[in-house]
């Protein structure tokens, strides 16, 4: 979890017990649960808002999609897979007799 080996949790840990001390590490625990929940609860509805606000075709919008780059490669990638589909309709649909080559 994270890329922390045993050893190096178990050094957390140590730390924690130093700078907290044992009697407060348990309320401290909860403290830090409960401040991750809400952080992570308060993303969850940002991102919710977000997607109500921008309307329709961004119901699949994920956060990770928000970096400019990607943001701007799916929507090239979208904007190019429309004239492609319409060339290889075209192709299908000239046939070229070989006896005139």
């Amino acid at each position: 979890m994270f890329g922390i080996g045993g050893g190096e949790f178990a050094g957390l840990i140590l730390i924690a017990l130093i700078l907290v001390g044992p009697d407060k590490l348990p309320q401290f625990s909860r403290d830090s649960a409960a401040f991750i929940r809400k952080i992570r609860d308060l993303a969850q509805v940002a991102t919710k808002e977000l997607k109500e606000n921008l309307g329709p075709g961004y119901e699949d919008l994920q956060v990770a999609d928000l970096h400019p780059k990607k943001f701007i490669s799916k929507h090239i990638n979208e904007v190019l897979a429309e004239p492609a589909a319409e060339l290889e309709e075209f192709k299908k649909s000239v046939k070229i007799d070989p006896d005139l080559l």
